[in-house]
Order: structure tokens, then C-alpha cells, then sequence
């Protein structure tokens, strides 16, 4: 009988493409949901915030309540790896920690139950064991690690290190390997996108990535995640727009629009640029843009806040996320006067309902209009609708569309089909299939 292995990943899809790398290293085991039935049990945790930091170490906790005995507990990632010598002082429920460098090594850890930190950060490429979860037909691919920025409120530089590109040759022959593994869409992700290749010379590198991406047979769509302002140009806004392949989607955090706040943030740039930014970005054509900003950092006053209100309501966003500034060690604001965590509530709390609010806008425009689409699967909404998702929308982040008629075609679910917006039912659109693609 084989072995049975429940994995949990937590935090960002960077952090779940390191989970794929993992499972295609424990092959031999069998998937399980079920943690009370399971041999080994990892978490590959999140260390950004403090909240993502309360649950990495609950979900560690919930897990070794309900393990069966002599099963194998494993804590990965970069909640491990950032608190890696309090962690192994004061959490002995687990069996094994690693860090953010030995993905590749689980299978040898488990074996041997050893714990080890490698000092280099763990970066996959075209021969990493991997397995896709959670789709037949999309994929992230990981194009760099680290970050050279120095953002006031992020500690993730302190354990994830400088920027590490990967070279297109690695990341071409990844993307081949999934094709011919019937992949078609694809996000591509880092912590900063758009300084890809930056730290191997080349200033352009992401405008490189996404000519060498429409060169390979089999890519119907790709999307780019995370672009960083300061590090966004005009020329790269054009070549994304212009691409076949690639979405017209921007996921460029702004994090705030008050001048001395984006200083105090020690954000590259000013208010005056990022507005040029996203207003070119969205005089492109068929344009969705993605953002997030941060609630209550150091030194908002109640002016500019109400300042980034009037921003995020006004500008036109297609979809943006609220963040309560979480006070980390090892950043320069953690030493900064601190805004009461009532009031960072009660600021987040506005900018959700403001960001509600532009999703239903977002929404309403398109409705009437043909869209290429996925289904997913059947709804949970109702078992006589079928889940979709446009190519221009991310994987999860950016919603459903639902079905509810399908024209009497066959369905085939991770294919592409061509269907019509029809009407939007509280927050959720509905759509008509027309043919399959």
C-alpha cells in the first residue's frame, strides 16, 4: 500500500509553484485530503504579514491535533525560514523544518528526518520534478526569485534575498514541456515581474520573455503578474497590449497615491508617474487592471487617506485588495510611530467597500460583450450552472463567470469556448456559449 501525503500550501502561488516542485519529488505517495489519514503532512507556509504569520503556524497546529501516530510533520517555507531558530526552540510537535532553498530535497529530508536551511533561495527551472494542481490547462511559472526593492513595510527581501532571474532558454523549455503536456495558458510570476533579467543585463528583459513566449507552438494566453511601478516602462505597457498571446492585464501594486506617504513607503516614484502609468495602461485596448494598496502605514493622515479614497474610487479599477499595514521586524517602518490598529480597520474597512464597489462597475461593463472563456467545472452556486473564466481574467484572484445556457454544445471542461455576457445576478455574471474553440 502506498504511502499517503496531505499537502497544505499557503500564501502566494509563488509559494504554491515551490509546492508543485515537492509533489513531483513525492510522487510515490498518495494524495490525500484527509490529514488524519496521511504518512507525511507538509505546510509550505507564508511569512509576509502577520496575519498569513497566525495562520502557517495554525494550520501547523490543527494538523499535528489530528495526525495519526508516527506520521511525519513538515513546516517549509518562509515563515520557517524567516523565524527558522525561534520556530525549532518552541514548536517541538514538529518533525522536520525547512526553509525557502531545499524544495528539491524533500524526499531526502523525509527519509533521513532531517531539518536543514540551505542559504540559497530555491529557484525552479525547466528540470524541476513538478505536478499542476488545480487545473488540466493553466500553470504559473516562476521567473525570478527575491527582490531588489526596498519597500518600508516588506520584509520579504530580508529572507528571500536579491533578484534571481531565470533565463529565458529555462523558462522556453519549461513551457514547452507543459505544452506537449496539454497546458495552454499560462501567469507568469515573481516577486517583481517587471525587473525581470534586470540582475543578468538585461533592462528589457520582460519585454525579451514575452517575444520569446509568442514563439512557442501550443501558448493560446499568458498574463503577467506583479509589475512593480518604478520598474513598469511605456514601451513594456505597449508590448503587452500589443501581443497576441499575451492578456492586455496589468497587476501593477501602487500601494498608496499621496506623494509622501509612496516616499515614506520608499516607493521609486511618485503619484505623478504612477497615474501616467495607469492612465496609459488604461487607454489600451480591452485593458483590465489589477492593484492593491496598504491601510494605515506610517504616517497616513487622515488627508491622505481620504486622498487614496478618492483615487480608488474615481480612477476605474477592474479589481483592487485591500492590505491592513501589518508592522514587521526587519523593516524600516517597523520602527516608525504606528497608526492605532482601530483606525487601520476601520481605513481597510472603507477601502473594501470602495473596492466592492469597482468590481460592480468593472462588471456591469461587460455585460453584452463576447468574451473567450474556460469552463472550469460545474458551480457551486448550482449544479445546473457551469463555472468559467475568461482569458482575460487571473486564475482565482479575479472571479467566475457562470453558465446558464450552453447552447446544447458539448462540454469538455478546461476547453476554450466563445460566449456572450448577458446580465449580472448580484455579483456574478452570466454568460451564453456560442461554439467551441
Amino acid at each position: 500500500m502506498n504511502k499517503k501525503l496531505h499537502l497544505v500550501s499557503l500564501g502566494c502561488t509563488k509559494n504554491l509553484v515551490d509546492s508543485e516542485v515537492m509533489l513531483g519529488r513525492l510522487r510515490e505517495y498518495e494524495i490525500t485530503d484527509e490529514a488524519t489519514q496521511a504518512d507525511v503532512i507538509i505546510v509550505n507556509t507564508c511569512g509576509f504579514i502577520e496575519a498569513a504569520k497566525e495562520e502557517s503556524i495554525n494550520t501547523v497546529l490543527n494538523l499535528h491535533d489530528k495526525r495519526k501516530e508516527e506520521s511525519i510533520l513538515v513546516m517549509s517555507g518562509c515563515l520557517s525560514e524567516r523565524y527558522k531558530e525561534e520556530l525549532q526552540a518552541d514548536m517541538p510537535e514538529i518533525d522536520i523544518f525547512t526553509g525557502v532553498g531545499d524544495y528539491e530535497k524533500i524526499d531526502e529530508l523525509i527519509a533521513t528526518k532531517q531539518s536543514t536551511f540551505s542559504p540559497e533561495v530555491y529557484l525552479a527551472n525547466e528540470n524541476s520534478p513538478r505536478v499542476i494542481t488545480g487545473s488540466n490547462y493553466h500553470a504559473y511559472i516562476k521567473i525570478a526569485e527575491g527582490c531588489n526593492q526596498q519597500c518600508s513595510f516588506c520584509a520579504i527581501p530580508s529572507f528571500k534575498g536579491k533578484l534571481h532571474s531565470r533565463t529565458l532558454i529555462s523558462i522556453e523549455k519549461e513551457l514547452s514541456n507543459l505544452v506537449a503536456q496539454g497546458f495552454y495558458d499560462f501567469s507568469f510570476i515573481s516577486q517583481d515581474s517587471s525587473s525581470f533579467g534586470r540582475d543578468m543585463e538585461m533592462p528589457d528583459g520582460l519585454i525579451e520573455l514575452i517575444k520569446s513566449v509568442e514563439n512557442i507552438n501550443g501558448v493560446k494566453s499568458a498574463r503577467i503578474l506583479y509589475l512593480y511601478p518604478s520598474t513598469t516602462s511605456f514601451e513594456l505597457i505597449d508590448a503587452i497590449s500589443d501581443s497576441e498571446i499575451f492578456q492586455t492585464y496589468y497587476d501593477m501594486p501602487i500601494q498608496h497615491i499621496d506623494d509622501k506617504i509612496l516616499k515614506t513607503m520608499k516607493r521609486g516614484f511618485g503619484e505623478k508617474r504612477t497615474i501616467e502609468l495607469l492612465d496609459y495602461m488604461k487607454n489600451r485596448e480591452n485593458a483590465f487592471i489589477r492593484t492593491s494598496v496598504i491601510a494605515g502605514h506610517p504616517g497616513e493622515t487622515q488627508e491622505s487617506f481620504e486622498k487614496l479614497c478618492n483615487f480608488m474610487e474615481n480612477f476605474g479599477f477592474d479589481r483592487f485588495n485591500t492590505f491592513h499595514y501589518s508592522n514587521e521586524e526587519t523593516t524600516s517602518a517597523f520602527t516608525m510611530e504606528q497608526i492605532p490598529q482601530d483606525i487601520i480597520n476601520e481605513r481597510a474597512e472603507i477601502l473594501g467597500e470602495i473596492a466592492e464597489q469597482t468590481t460592480t462597475t468593472s462588471l456591469k461593463n461587460m455585460i453584452g460583450k463576447r468574451v473567450s472563456l474556460v469552463i472550469d467545472g460545474e458551480s457551486s452556486e448550482h449544479e445546473y450552472l457551469l463555472s468559467a473564466r475568461p482569458l482575460g481574467w487571473a486564475v482565482e484572484i479575479d472571479g467566475e463567470i457562470l453558465i446558464n445556457d450552453t447552447s446544447d454544445l458539448s462540454i469538455n471542461y478546461g476547453k476554450l469556448y466563445d460566449a456572450t455576457i448577458t446580465e449580472l445576478v448580484g455579483d456574478k455574471l452570466l454568460a451564453t456559449l456560442h461554439t467551441a474553440r
